[in-house]
């Protein structure tokens, strides 16, 4: 490759704030998939993740999207979206099942489960790089650059107008997207520094505690806790993990919970629920996700109660770990249900991403 800029290159990141800042800055959606740089020169194309490590081989149909819809040699730098089966929402689970190490399945899967890559920064056109010039620079570049683009090569829509960006962050949540990104406009590309601001959805929920993890220090000490939901049937379904504590809460923690230590006998996850179809860390044991990890648990009676703070939910699952916010003795464990869940209204994802370019909306 001939570019100003060659792979791999970190990419800029956000700090979370809890409110969309004022000033001269520039609101986004805030895509829930694979954060990507995508590196062009001709019919070389290189897709970049957020750990510098290649993508490349995992998307042949966006490569080919980009050989065809991308300036000639570019650096871009965007999301790697999946659009689910219901095609109104996004779907990270089916995302994440296109990284397969087998060359079969990935072209198997490139034709079943199409990716899309959505634009949002450019890094270098031609031989010019871009990263030292303000951001309002690269966005007008970037629509020119990109003015032809359809489906599944996507610019991501743009406001400086702060109400418009907060109807966004309640109406786009239906689309499955992830919040809202805030750029300031004269801020230059700075790789792997937190220079832009997002503001995420936040809810919280009294969760079952099912079950712990140890901690990789030792075997008198909590890695995770094992949250369950219980659906309209009554079945406790495994919804997350909270695992963000000190090491001596951590100690602490796996004394408190001596008591509550049983037997897979009776006990909602065991064995026997993988025949039920039931969602259960058990279910996940051996996952190829897992890397070799010990996703083995004890199993406690699911009795104790947990506040915890969430952003959204994808499936039956949360989305990220959740946080750690309270025990709630007062509550009871069958209380703990999924019609408890705040649901975002629905919102068509082809709304937000449009048939073509989405320009600047000044404010």
């Amino acid at each position: 490759m001939r570019l100003p800029l060659l792979p791999p290159v970190a990419p800029m990141l956000a700090k979370s704030v809890p409110n969309l800042p004022d000033g001269d800055v520039s609101y986004e959606p805030k895509w829930d998939g694979f954060r990507s740089i995508v590196f062009r020169d001709g019919d070389e194309v290189e897709i970049g993740s957020r750990n510098e490590k290649p993508l490349t081989r995992y998307f042949p149909e966006l490569v080919e999207a980009a050989r065809q819809q991308l300036p000639e040699r570019c650096v871009v730098d965007g999301e790697v979206i999946l659009v689910g089966a219901s095609g109104d929402r996004l779907d990270f689970d089916a995302l994440q099942q296109r990284i397969h190490p087998a060359a079969s399945r990935v072209r198997m899967l490139s034709t079943t489960t199409p990716a899309r890559f959505v634009a949002f920064d450019l890094l270098a056109l031609g031989d010019e790089d871009f990263t030292g010039r303000p951001y309002a620079e690269r966005r007008a570049a970037l629509e020119g650059a990109l003015a032809g683009v359809a489906g599944p090569i996507h610019l991501t829509r743009t406001t400086r107008n702060r109400d418009e960006a907060q109807r966004w962050f309640s109406q786009f949540e239906g689309a499955g997207l992830d919040g809202i990104v805030a750029k300031p406009l004269t801020g230059t590309y700075q790789p792997d520094k937190r220079t832009m601001f997002k503001i995420k959805h936040e809810r919280t929920a009294d969760c079952v505690v099912a079950g712990f993890r140890l901690h990789k220090s030792g075997p008198d000490a909590i890695g995770s806790l094992l949250l369950g939901l219980h659906n309209a049937e009554g079945d406790l379904l495994s919804v997350g993990v909270i695992g963000a504590f000190p090491m001596a809460r951590r100690k602490e923690l796996f004394t408190e919970l001596q008591p509550l230590v049983t037997s897979f006998d009776g006990h909602p996850w065991a064995w026997a629920e993988q025949e039920t179809g039931t969602r259960t860390p058990r279910n996940a044991e051996g996952s190829r996700w897992s890397a070799g990890k010990d996703l083995s648990f004890v199993p406690l009676r699911p009795e104790r109660v947990v506040e915890v703070r969430y952003d959204h939910m994808e499936g039956v699952r949360f989305r990220h770990t959740a946080q750690f916010v309270r025990w709630r003795p007062d509550r009871d464990a069958q209380s703990c249900r999924f019609d408890q869940l705040e649901e975002p209204v629905s919102f068509d994802l082809a709304e937000v991403l449009g048939n073509g370019p989405q320009a600047s909306t000044a404010g």
